[in-house]
């Protein structure tokens, strides 16, 4: 039978489409992907990949072999999960996926709280905007601003958060409405509702500081760089920024909690989700 790890090795690399994108994906070094994939072909007497130029390929053995390591990992994380799902004492570790800014403000108090009763529990907060894979146990818990649509997961709405256009007072006071700049999301953000209605309110004006985080964006609405479309529990506690006006209109977004539903028997897991859910007074 072919090495385990050098089957995982390759998969990454199916996966990834090259050595150093497997290798960030594994946390090695590239070396170390072309080595076992090397070793691999030599195992199984077969050329997997297509090495002419300075692209790989598959070849049409690699592709077929790479579809069966795909689902031998499927049934592997399977294992994993029944594994996990099946623990009923309260002592493990918990990795949590969210927007960092929600994180931070939403899911500290509850968690703490959780920790303090149960103090076995370990938990590991990411605080991300990319979609994780739950089905990959990138995470446990995934928490995101959009509903998850990955695969067969156990999907809750956790509650709604509400966007306006915000400017600090001095800045406000002292700018006509004309001679507005705004700060923004990269483009690559300009689809997201906020976003949107932020382009909406621009016309013909233009976003002069872009920022990949909304503390970033806060930080400089604060020190007066412009108008930004900030969420209100971040803004409204933050007496040096008002409204930009009155009359602009409110961008609601749902925030949704999703986990897998083989991890819905894992003790630690319920106990984390029920923490969480209980702070938001929804029930799953």
């Amino acid at each position: 039978m072919a090495d385990w790890e050098n089957l995982r090795h390759f998969a990454a690399l199916a996966q990834a489409g090259t050595l150093s994108g497997a290798a960030r994906q594994l946390h090695v070094e590239h070396a170390t992907v072309a080595r076992r994939i090397a070793a691999l072909e030599a195992e199984l007497n077969l050329k997997l990949i297509d090495r002419r130029g300075r692209k790989l390929s598959l070849t049409a053995d690699g592709e077929r072999i790479a579809a069966l390591v795909e689902g031998m990992e499927r049934g592997a994380r399977a294992i994993d999960r029944a594994v996990e799902g099946s623990r009923s004492e309260l002592t493990g570790s918990v990795t949590i996926s969210a927007p960092p800014t929600f994180a931070a403000a939403m899911l500290a108090r509850p968690l703490v709280a959780m920790r303090n009763q149960h103090p076995g529990i370990k938990v590991c907060i990411l605080g991300e905007t990319h979609s994780t894979s739950l089905d990959r146990r990138e995470a446990d818990i995934a928490i995101r601003l959009s509903r998850p649509t990955e695969g067969h997961l156990i999907v809750v709405k956790l509650t709604e958060l509400s966007f306006q256009l915000y400017g600090s007072a001095a800045y406000l006071n002292q700018t006509s409405s004309d001679d507005w700049v705004f700060v923004g999301y990269g483009e690559s953000m300009d689809a997201i509702a906020q976003q949107a209605a932020l382009i909406k309110q621009m016309a013909a004006r233009s976003i002069c500081f872009r920022a990949s985080t909304l503390e970033i964006q806060h930080a400089l609405v604060r020190e007066s760089g412009g108008v930004a479309m900030l969420p209100d529990f971040m803004a409204g506690n933050d007496s040096t920024l008002v409204l930009a006006a009155s009359d602009q209109p409110v961008v609601m977004r749902d925030v949704w909690l999703a986990l897998h539903p083989d991890m819905k028997g894992s003790a630690v897991i319920r106990t984390v989700v029920n923490a969480i859910l209980e702070d938001f007074d929804v029930t799953l």
